[in-house]
């Protein structure tokens, strides 16, 4: 039996949104803004290095830039999600451009380069999840959730630019890091954060994104910071 290939199943791309309620009392709906809330597309849309053509982010500190041009997530995920949560979120939920099929944290690897499209892109980390879709789906401990499942997604950068579209195939061009899958690089960051030998390795790697790479440093060197501000930011 013929191997589907990885697909874009759905493209989506949107601006920056001012939220909230400055009376507020509960803090998941005080004022806040955020890219999160994305719109799908059937049309084609041009591919930068830096992200899609009408895109945005809202925090530019921890989010975009160069390394994390494109954020792609499993379209399979969403199942479990409704399952778990209890609430109606479909592909988008998270933010992401990309919401793909075929392909996963366990089949997806550190360095990967593939051809989709016109544009020609490398996968350079996991994302960390934070407070941003726990603020949407006001669920406080999200990230948490989304860190402990393992259903992260992960960033592209861009090696050629072109324009993309859903329907797109993820041809494989190169895997220079087959032991480095998503899921594998998640569990040194966060279960496994004993194993000094497994966070100098993935430091090595290459092709990592060097936050991820400063931050297994960083624990090398007994300086690791906490997760609060990240996972829980505002929202409590």
């Amino acid at each position: 039996m013929a191997v589907e290939k990885p697909c874009i199943d759905r493209l989506f791309t949107g601006g920056v949104k001012q939220l909230g309620d400055p009376q507020a009392e509960d803090k998941l709906e005080r004022p806040w803004e955020s890219g999160i809330f994305k719109m799908e597309t059937d049309s084609s849309v041009f591919l930068s290095e830096t992200g899609f053509a009408g895109d945005e982010v809202a925090d530019k500190k921890n989010h975009g830039g160069p390394e994390k041009a494109v954020f792609a997530y499993a379209a399979k995920h969403y199942a479990h999600w409704r399952h778990e949560l209890g609430i109606g979120i479909a592909p988008g939920g998270n933010g992401e451009n990309l919401s793909v099929t075929n392909m996963d944290e366990s089949s997806v690897c550190i360095g990967d380069t593939y051809q989709m499209g016109e544009a020609r892109v490398q996968v350079s980390q996991p994302r960390r999840p934070c407070w941003k879709p726990a603020r949407r789906h006001r669920i406080l401990d999200l990230a948490l959730r989304i860190q402990k499942t393992g259903r992260t997604g992960w960033y592209f950068r861009v090696l050629e630019e072109g324009r993309v579209k859903a329907g797109d195939t993820l041809e494989l061009v190169s895997r220079p890091y087959p032991e480095w899958t998503i899921r594998a690089a998640n569990e040194v960051m966060y279960e496994q954060k004993g194993n000094i030998g497994l966070a100098e390795s993935l430091a090595s790697c290459e092709l990592l994104a060097d936050n991820w790479k400063n931050t297994l440093n960083k624990r090398l060197m007994g300086k690791e910071g906490g997760i609060d501000k990240r996972v829980y930011g505002p929202n409590r």
